[in-house]
């Protein structure tokens, strides 16, 4: 008897409990529209942000009750947009095939370290002390930061110059995120005309730092016939959605940056 009544007092209240708990859920229940579970199986999970969502389950929530263009995820690509499309009945949209471009020219022939570095072989670590230990303080730092978040092995480290294999890249933006000296881009795919270096020094001091640099002179600037580049700041940027991949500016330019 010592025994028997606790134990019936605690097998009631772990009753009771278990009725409140079975109410509380009917009551509280929110129906989850059964496409957003399909949709989220449909993206290929790699939670990198790029279609400016916080990952693949808040897009997929977004694109059911929010209204959320489709064709945003960039390494699903046209696939996951297909797939999308047919879960919510309608058309596929169209997605530009992207990719990952490093805006540097500045390997190891062309431009020098100033010291050794004997702590955490990062970028970022290295960016810390005296703002790199590269002769330019705005190239590639080389240690591979971009690559090693890079799910598909679409970067390569190279002769001390990050480069990308655009036919394996998902575009996620994740490499352009953590490169300290933001040297990496999205862009379409189609668009073949880049300019390869992101220094913001005059051409005296980019000349003596690399032998890459853009020295900011403007030919390819008065050279392009449709205005798809400019010169800001000593440094030359591309304007894809005027460029027309003619190659005139890189056929100006002196340093050989714009391939």
């Amino acid at each position: 008897m010592t025994y028997l009544i606790p134990a019936l007092i605690l097998g009631g209240c772990g009753l009771l409990a278990g009725v409140l708990l079975t109410i509380a859920s009917k009551v509280f229940y929110v129906k989850v529209d059964e496409r957003i579970e399909k949709i989220g199986a449909a993206l290929p999970q790699a939670n990198c942000g790029a279609c400016g969502f916080a990952g693949c389950a808040d897009y997929a929530d977004a694109i059911v009750t929010k209204g959320a263009a489709a064709n945003l995820c960039r390494p699903g690509g046209a696939d996951a947009a297909g797939k999308i499309a047919e879960i919510l009945g309608t058309a596929a949209a169209e997605v530009v095939p992207m990719t990952a471009v490093v805006h540097c020219s500045g390997d190891c022939n062309a431009t020098q370290t100033q010291f050794e570095f004997d702590g955490v072989q990062s970028c970022k670590a290295v960016k810390r002390f005296y703002g790199g230990n590269g002769l330019c303080k705005y190239g590639c730092i080389g240690l591979g930061d971009c690559a090693a978040v890079c799910e598909h092995d679409a970067i390569k480290i190279e002769n001390g110059l990050a480069k990308v294999i655009p036919a394996l890249c998902g575009a996620c933006g994740q490499c352009a995120a953590v490169c300290p000296n933001s040297l990496i881009s999205i862009k379409p795919k189609s668009k073949t005309t880049d300019v390869f270096c992101s220094s913001g020094d005059n051409g005296k001091n980019t000349k003596a730092a690399c032998k890459s640099g853009c020295i900011g002179c403007k030919m390819c600037e008065k050279k392009c016939p449709n205005g798809a580049i400019k010169v800001e700041n000593f440094h030359a940027s591309i304007d894809y959605e005027k460029c027309t991949g003619c190659g005139e500016c890189a056929s100006a330019c002196p340093m050989k940056v714009i391939h």
